[in-house]
Parts: structure tokens; sequence; C-alpha cells
């Protein structure tokens, strides 16, 4: 790999992608970002080259990863609770970190105006500072992150779309991460509950920029359609009917989905027909 000062983007991501540890991860996240935002304060210029990923990101031996039905379930209302509701928020926000990185370097090969790779960077370096504070919580209640068992499934969602932009832009940001902004305000209210004010301020903090990353999704998702002269609902239909079994779970946050360009049209008539895994 070569040195942080003549890496390509694509090399950066590759680089997180690589790296197991969780914390070191989100660093060199943090580190790569600031570099390619910087880039013209720094009079650098940075490729978007191309370096081929890893077909899954490298992590830590912990959390053991199980079957989303054999992840333990206990009840938000007790400490152990919040906990695991907490090592889940942590588990997707790592993944999301990964998901960003992977989606500049899996689609290099793509054509995409340099917008679309700040976005992705942005993104990534916001997941990376949700993880660190969600982790933060864990460890102010005598856990971490890696204490409880975790499931695989939200990358199982880059697997299947690792040959298609527009299928991996449906699925991730505008289905998966858009659940985020269906279920975070109740999360929410149980920390409000237990008055635990880190946790509070963490999800309020992720509830708030989650709404930009589903909007880059939309964005990106719209702007490849319309190069491609294709009608974006009829697309957006087509593949979450191919890449989901199950169905769309209501209730869903429909002034946040729409502050995200995502309008009740696009995700209302899958709920009757299919319903989300268990990524989220």
């Amino acid at each position: 790999m070569p040195t942080n000062a003549s890496m390509t983007l694509s090399e950066m991501a590759v680089d997180v992608l690589s790296t197991p540890n969780a914390r070191l991860k989100t660093e060199k996240s943090l580190q790569h970002a600031l570099r390619w935002q910087k880039r013209f304060e720094n009079n650098e210029q940075i490729a978007i080259g191309m370096a081929p990923p890893p077909f899954q990101p490298a992590r830590p031996e912990l959390p053991e990863l199980v079957s989303p039905l054999d992840v333990p379930k206990r009840k938000p209302g007790t400490t152990e609770g919040r906990i695991a509701l907490l090592h889940a928020v942590a588990h997707i926000e790592l993944n999301a970190v990964d998901l960003h990185w992977d989606i500049i370097a899996r689609f290099s090969d793509v054509a995409m105006p340099i917008g679309f790779y700040d976005d992705w960077v942005k993104a990534a370096a916001e997941e990376s500072k949700h993880f660190n504070l969600v982790s933060d919580c864990l460890e102010k209640l005598d856990s971490y992150y890696g204490a409880i068992p975790a499931h695989a499934g939200m990358w199982r969602a880059a697997e299947d779309t690792v040959e298609d932009l527009l299928a991996r832009l449906a699925l991730v940001p505008m289905v998966l991460e858009a659940r985020g902004l269906d279920v975070t305000p109740k999360m929410i209210e149980i920390f409000k509950r237990a008055k635990d004010t880190g946790a509070i301020e963490a999800l309020k903090t992720i509830y708030a920029e989650e709404v930009g990353h589903v909007a880059y999704g939309a964005k990106w998702f719209n702007f490849l359609c319309g190069r491609n002269n294709q009608d974006p609902k009829e697309v957006f239909h087509s593949l979450v009917r191919t890449y989901f079994t199950g169905a769309l779970k209501p209730p869903f946050n429909e002034e946040k989905r729409a502050n995200a360009g995502i309008p009740p049209d696009f995700y209302w008539p899958l709920a009757d027909e299919l319903s989300v895994p268990a990524y989220i």
C-alpha cells in the first residue's frame, strides 16, 4: 500500500476496508477524509484511481457474527437492553463506514462527477464519528463494541450489489439507511427515559446526519437514472423487488424521508408486498 501522502482516493478506501481494528479503522477513515476534503486548501491533487477492494472488509475478532435470529434480544427498559441497543447501533455504524468507502473503490470504473466522491467521503467520515460516539457511550456503561454477538446482514446488501451501482444506491442508503430515519426517534425516547444524556446526544447527531446520507443515495440514484433515461421510481421498485424478500416495514418517517428526497410513492407501494430483512 502506498504511503498516505501518495494514495489515490481508491487506495485510501481500500486502506480503511483492510483495517480490522474498529477504532483504527475509523481513525484512518477520518484521516483520509480530512486529506481529501483539504486537498484544495493544501494545493494537493488526489486522483480517484482504481484499487480493487476486498469482497468483505476486515473486521475485529469480536463481535461474533451470527444469524440475525440468534442475536440476543433484551428489554430496552433495562441497562442490559440499552447496552444491546447501543451495540447494535455501533455495529451498523461500523458497517456504514465500510459501505461508504466501498462504494468509492468498488465503482471507480463508473464515470461520476467529483461531487459523488465528495458526498461519500463526507458520509464515511460522519459514520466514523458516529461509531466512536456510540462506542464511548458503551464504555460509559462498562461495555464495549464486540461484547455482544452481531449479524452480517447489512454487508450482505453490499455483496448482493457488488456489480450494480444503481442497486447499491437503492439498497443501502435508500432502504437500509432510510430505515434508520424511521426507528431512531423511538431509540432517543428510550434513552430519554433512562436520562442517558450522552446516548441522547449521540443518537440526535446520528439522526440529523443520516438524512444527508440517505439524500446522497437518492441524489445519485436519480442522477444515474436520468443519464440512462430511466424512470427512477420504476427502477427503484424493480431493484427492491429483485434484491429483497419480505416487506418494507411501516411506520415510515415520511417527513425525514421527504427531506432526503424519497417521496412516499417510492416506498409505500412496496410495504404491502415486501418486508425489510433483519439488516438493521
